[in-house]
């Protein structure tokens, strides 16, 4: 135990290092908030991949295979392979260009520019859902912090949420996006890392003693579901078109000839990652039959602790502890970026905190991340739902009010200003009403599937029928698709 705390301190203390040391470069508000748009490809990509992946890749993805077997874990995996390398493919490049075009620093502020909304109410409507749910994004983040403290340290739960919270709040007060880039940097690696080894030692334990997988559980190659289903559980592809923190990396990155290098990087990331996390939750179904883990099963068990109770198993102590530190990692790597972004979107986003100057904002900025951390705090601290449905409602919630208006503002030069209200307020009252009266007997049906086709539709429908841009958005636009060809 006492290398556990040495290792767990030592982590800690390196981040802590990082975010006072990027705290010293940041000299401007549009440092604290994007890196004054200078980091490359390869911090960039891992940096988004590991901002995406958060705990629910250790824990919420192993816990769901070993639970419900392949099936459920093959093809959310697929939809997101497929959706993020899209995303990089023809959001990153033309966003990049478009937020610097118009000296947007936040995705509100580039919604409300694209489409020259001198009211504020596009603004006003996305900064409102970007606080809605980045709130209960941060809240599941902070929740699987408290899974591993509770685990490693056979803390209290109440114990294991404050350290999460005091951790993440206290690298990302002090050095903003540039901390939030390097700490996901090294924890993107480590995550990786730490996935590969947990996966081949398991699998060499599981041969040797000859552990029947389909005894355990007869479903678990199985790769075959519905329509309904199969269809519900790659639409999670579709988040990532409108993941702020994601979009943020984007807006970020040094230059547009830095994003095809940044694509290739990050899809391969992601493909092992994923893959990697997958195969845990099917070799630990086949440990578990002939070495019981404890907590995992049973009544009183949590399939999500299946990557922390292999980790345990495994590795010598010294070993499990920087394991172990890559959950926080991956708890941290998310939840941090999520709470950069809700406070970019406080200085940035609302009129009284605009006027204000560079240095007084930076100050702002690093109150809202220590203000929306004890909002996420109190809801994890009152929610019973598991990892993985409380990032499911986020990510939905996201990708239906903002991933269809990306991609049609810029890629579709119609889009008017009502339709991309008509998109927003759709997709968020879809995913809403989904989430908590349409039900399918038998099936998964994921809020985002129809959430994302309506707002796709209203968009264009009310776009369509409204009056078209002006001629110095049109000519802003097709000056930003020249420079991306």
């Amino acid at each position: 135990m006492t290398v556990l705390y040495f290792e767990f301190g030592l982590y800690l203390f390196l981040m802590l290092v990082i975010g006072y040391l990027s705290m010293k470069r940041a000299g401007s508000s549009e440092d604290f908030l994007i890196g004054g748009r200078k980091l490359g490809p390869f911090v960039t990509a891992i940096s988004a991949g590991a901002s995406d992946m958060s705990s629910w890749l250790l824990l919420g993805l192993p816990g769901a295979v070993f639970a419900g077997g392949m099936v459920e874990g093959l093809w959310i995996s697929l939809g997101l392979i497929l959706g993020a390398y899209v995303n990089w493919l023809i959001v990153a490049a033309r966003l990049r260009a478009f937020t610097e075009s118009l000296g947007a620093l936040t995705l509100p502020s580039y919604i409300s520019k694209r489409f020259g909304d001198e009211s504020g109410l596009l603004k006003t409507v996305s900064t409102l859902a970007i606080l809605f749910f980045f709130t209960l994004y941060v809240a599941s983040g902070l929740k699987g912090g408290t899974l591993l403290f509770a685990h490693t340290f056979n803390a209290s739960e109440n114990l294991s949420l404050i350290i999460t919270t005091a951790v993440i709040v206290s690298y990302t007060f002090l050095g903003g996006y540039l901390a939030v880039c390097w700490t996901d940097l090294i924890q993107g690696l480590l995550m990786l890392g730490a996935l590969t080894f947990c996966a081949l030692l398991g699998y060499a334990e599981m041969s040797s003693s000859a552990a029947d997988i389909l005894a355990a559980n007869p479903k678990a190659f199985s790769i075959s579901t519905s329509f309904i289903t199969g269809a519900s559980l790659m639409a999670w592809g579709f988040g990532y078109f409108g993941q702020p923190h994601i979009l943020a990396r984007f807006i970020g990155i040094k230059n547009i000839q830095s994003v095809p290098k940044a694509r290739r990087i990050g899809t391969t990331w992601m493909i092992l990652c994923l893959t990697l996390a997958v195969s845990i939750g099917i070799i630990g179904l086949g440990y578990n039959a002939v070495s019981p883990l404890p907590g995992v099963s049973g009544t009183d068990g949590n399939s999500e602790r299946i990557f922390l109770a292999l980790t345990s198993a495994l590795f010598h102590p010294v070993f499990a502890g920087f394991v172990l530190a890559a959950v926080l990692a991956a708890v941290m790597s998310t939840a941090d970026s999520q709470l950069l972004v809700l406070t970019s979107s406080l200085t940035e986003d609302i009129p009284y905190f605009q006027k204000k100057d560079d240095r007084v904002k930076e100050w702002i900025s690093r109150s809202g991340v220590a203000g929306f951390a004890l909002l996420a705090f109190l809801i994890a601290l009152t929610d019973s739902g598991n990892i993985l449905s409380m990032v499911g409602y986020a990510w939905g919630g996201f990708g239906a009010t903002f991933g269809p208006l990306i991609i049609l503002s810029l890629c579709w030069k119609k889009t008017t200003k009502w339709g991309a209200l008509a998109g927003m307020v759709t997709g968020s009252l879809a995913i809403f009403t989904v989430k908590n009266f349409v039900h399918i007997e038998g099936e998964y049906f994921y809020e985002l599937l129809p959430g994302f086709i309506l707002a796709f539709i209203a968009i264009v429908t009310v776009s369509l029928l409204t009056e078209k841009p002006g001629e110095d958005i049109l000519k802003k636009f097709d000056s930003v698709q020249n420079l991306v060809k």
